[in-house]
């Protein structure tokens, strides 16, 4: 008797487990735009590997490296002098979204969603709090989200930052899942 209540309540567990679902994608998109006096910059990112579970855990993760400029010297600049990719190659956020019992993953709809958590740039951890949406249509999850940060905070000054890079960036993302 105590083997089968033993064995309920495992299986109860692994069935409470198996719940979870998980999206990911290994082609999200991160942008991310300055603006100054002197000039615009802007570069994107496609190569953003990130996970999404239905019990609002997050995660981001993308090479430096893998933004790309319009301007292959300011790519090169910003590599460099800025960010310090060979240093610092990666970036991640891990974080929840606090008012997941609000999104439905089985009914299409946009759900506005606040992700809380910690992103690490330039070997810098910081925490996070952003908004979003997150969309499910015909079974299919996207998350989007723009938040800005300071480039300070992360510890990113560079030699030529000045006038030339605003000390604030807007972060743009655009995740669709499989």
């Amino acid at each position: 008797m105590k083997y089968l209540l033993g064995m309920l309540i495992a299986l109860s567990a692994l069935a409470l487990t198996t719940d979870q679902k998980i999206y990911q994608t290994k082609s999200g998109k991160v942008s991310f735009f300055s603006s100054t006096l002197i000039e615009d910059i802007a570069a994107v990112n496609n190569q953003v590997d990130s996970k999404l579970s239905n019990n609002g855990q997050i995660i981001f993760q993308l090479a430096i490296r893998g933004f790309k400029f319009e301007n292959a010297t300011m790519q090169e600049h910003f590599n460099e002098n800025y960010m310090e990719s060979d240093k610092f190659p990666k970036a991640v956020f891990k974080g929840k979204i606090s008012n997941i019992a609000e999104v439905n993953f089985d009914k299409d709809g946009t759900y506005k969603t606040t992700v809380t958590g910690e992103l690490e740039i330039h070997g810098v951890k910081q925490n996070v709090t952003a908004t979003g949406t997150i969309d499910v249509k015909a079974a299919n999850v996207a998350a989007k989200s723009s938040f800005k940060i300071k480039l300070a905070d992360y510890g990113i000054k560079g030699t030529l930052i000045g006038d030339k890079i605003a000390k604030e960036l807007t972060i743009t993302v655009n995740c669709k899942y499989d």
